[in-house]
């Protein structure tokens, strides 16, 4: 039986073009190894799962490689990149800080710096979480870090940059990397679903993309959760059953019916959801969003900051037709409240229906 490998480590972008959502950094970092003007301390810094360890990685492997190509890629046949193909380079060292924070680990590092490398030409060190070291390794680090010898790179890596001392701040060049958009997630998804021989819906991958707000790694391991429930068949009805999220029809259905001032059908499509295991809150959550896309589908300019497929924003254009702009920003000021109020409410289901109520004592305020 084959070892299974989670898609976030088979997938792991091997080169700085497969990097999904970071053009711009990458773009930098391989012009930065094509003119030869390397920093000597790099500070990668955002999100969790957007790719600064991978980044980390690719640059120290580029900068070792013996016969870089002209795109500025590794050519996995020289002996350096042999070695980090099979985690078993000299030159590459990784440390976390997380783990290892104490000013002994530190320490340590600095002895390995002294030596310079057997293979290729340069040794690099990859501290992730860095801003977990304690202040007295951070004060240990920083006369290494800022007269380091000419074959040594430091990548330091974090998701908190604020935590981290300015003294460390100011000798490192700074990346920061963007949460990656939700298009971007759901072709890398769509990619690896081909590979993978799962026929995905685009809408699924859609609603995987979203609940993994910008993290790619996120992405991949929502996805591999819901093939090992689903098997080969990847549809949206099932992604949105296994994550517990709400369907968009429930929105456009309420809005509706709002916009028709059915009370009635209102009520009982408000005990639907709750009978289905849905918290009053989650809806108060996803109906804002709602309204809000509604609201930014009134300029064909602004559809784009819907993130979702084609198809729904077609949807969004056709119910904003029927909706008034200035019922929409009565509608969003009254969810808006709902949502402040809701969690210390005594009758929770009372604040949802009174709320959804007095949206629809509004349709007849025309813009």
């Amino acid at each position: 039986m084959d070892q299974f490998i989670v898609s976030a480590r088979k997938y792991r972008p091997a080169t700085f073009d497969m990097v999904v959502g970071q053009r711009a950094i990458t773009n930098t970092l391989k012009n930065a190894i094509r003119t030869k003007h390397l920093a000597q301390s790099f500070l990668f810094c955002g999100p969790r799962g957007v790719g600064k360890t991978t980044c980390a990685r690719i640059l120290a492997k580029t900068i070792n490689c013996e016969n870089i190509t002209e795109n500025i890629e590794a050519c996995n046949a020289c002996e350096s990149c042999l070695s980090f193909n099979r985690s078993h380079s000299f030159n590459v060292h990784e440390l976390d800080a997380a783990s290892n924070n104490s000013v002994d680990g530190i320490r340590t590092l600095i002895d390995q710096v002294r030596i310079p490398p057997q293979v290729g030409n340069y040794k690099v060190y990859i501290i992730d979480e860095v801003h977990m070291l304690s202040q007295q390794a951070f004060n240990a680090f920083l006369k290494t870090l800022e007269e380091p010898p000419a074959y040594a790179k430091f990548i330091l890596a974090t998701t908190e940059k604020h935590k981290i001392i300015p003294t460390i701040l100011s000798r490192c060049q700074i990346f920061d990397f963007a949460r990656i958009k939700t298009d971007d997630i759901t072709k890398q998804l769509a990619y690896v679903a081909e590979k993978e021989g799962v026929d995905a819906e685009t809408h699924g991958l859609h609603i995987i993309s979203q609940k993994a707000d910008g993290a790619m790694r996120d992405a991949l391991s929502i996805f591999d959760q819901i093939v090992s429930f689903t098997g080969n068949k990847l549809s949206y009805k099932q992604v949105i059953e296994n994550l517990n999220v709400l369907d968009y029809d429930y929105f456009f259905r309420m809005t509706d019916l709002i916009l028709e001032e059915k009370t009635t059908e209102m009520l009982l499509l408000v005990d639907d959801i709750i009978q289905k295991g849905f918290e009053g809150a989650d809806f108060i959550s996803g109906y804002g969003t709602h309204l809000r896309n509604l609201l930014v589908s009134k300029d064909p300019a602004t559809v784009k900051l819907i993130e979702t497929s084609e198809d729904i924003q077609k949807k969004y254009i056709d119910q904003t037709d029927k909706a008034p702009a200035l019922f929409l920003m009565n509608a969003l000021e009254i969810n808006n409240k709902a949502d402040a109020t809701y969690k210390n409410s005594s009758n929770k289901r009372l604040t949802l229906e009174l709320a959804l109520l007095q949206m629809a004592a509004h349709v007849k305020k025309k813009a």
